[in-house]
Formats: C-alpha cells, sequence, structure tokens
C-alpha cells in the first residue's frame, strides 16, 4: 500500500484519538467555566454529537481508503464492484451501523476491517459512559 494512504490513515488515528481524549480530559479554566459545566448542558451534548460525527466520518475514511487496496466491507454475503461513490457511502454507513453498536449485518467487515470495526465498536460502547462520568465528574466539583 503506498505511503500516502498510510500517512493519511495515521493522521485520522490521530484526529480521533485527540478527539475523544480531549472529550474526556477538558477541564475548565476557572470558576465561571466550572459553573457551565455544573449540569447537564446543552454544549456538553453538542460536544458529544460533534465528536460521535468526528469517529463516524474518520472510520469511515479508513474503511474508504483501505477498500481501494483490499476488500474489507461485503454487501449481502458477496463482493461486489461498486463505484468510487458507493464504496464512501457503504464506508460511512458502515461506520455508523458499527459505532452505535446496531449492527445489522447487511454489511460485513473482513480481513483488518474486522479489526478495525471491534475497535470502532468498542469506542462506541465506551463514550456514552465517559459522557456520563464526565457529568457525574462536573457535580462532584460544584459540590466542592
Amino acid at each position: 500500500m503506498p505511503r500516502i494512504v498510510w500517512f493519511g490513515i495515521g493522521c485520522v488515528v490521530f484526529i480521533l484519538c485527540k478527539s475523544i481524549y480531549d472529550f474526556i480530559k477538558n477541564k475548565p479554566n476557572n470558576e465561571e467555566a466550572r459553573l457551565k459545566e455544573s449540569s447537564f448542558s446543552m454544549e456538553l451534548f453538542y460536544a458529544l454529537i460533534i465528536l460521535y460525527s468526528t469517529i463516524i466520518i474518520g472510520f469511515g475514511v479508513i474503511y474508504f481508503a483501505l477498500s481501494f487496496h483490499t476488500t474489507i466491507l461485503i454487501e449481502d454475503g458477496a463482493v461486489e464492484e461498486v463505484s468510487s461513490m458507493g464504496k464512501l457511502i457503504h464506508s460511512m454507513y458502515f461506520s455508523g451501523v458499527t459505532l452505535l453498536t446496531i449492527g445489522y449485518g447487511d454489511i460485513v467487515p473482513i480481513g483488518i476491517g474486522r479489526t478495525i470495526a471491534l475497535i470502532e465498536a468498542l469506542i462506541g460502547y465506551l463514550l456514552p459512559t465517559a459522557f456520563v462520568f464526565r457529568l457525574l465528574s462536573s457535580h462532584a466539583q460544584q459540590k466542592e
């Protein structure tokens, strides 16, 4: 596989990791910011939506990039040639279904795609926990 593809995948992985890290570790800098985060806020909710969207798009780009070099997604149990736009749509759809742990089974990963899908599903499973933890720690900071 060309180096540029690996570089692109590395950049996407870095952005995904940085987004998740910033969401989990983001601490308010002053007392006013702490009071804003002390209860459920729309800002925190929007941050979660943006994080989910970033992860879906990021993993979708990884599936899409890898699909040009090897078959990693099979639709309806058969390998079919699809256009680049079709590959992109399938990649984004599969990424969303995997992250949200829905798993319809209409598109199935093979090879390295299984490992990538497993990592994505694990992230999708743990993000709500991180959201609740962040909300609870904000409440604990307010009580102090």
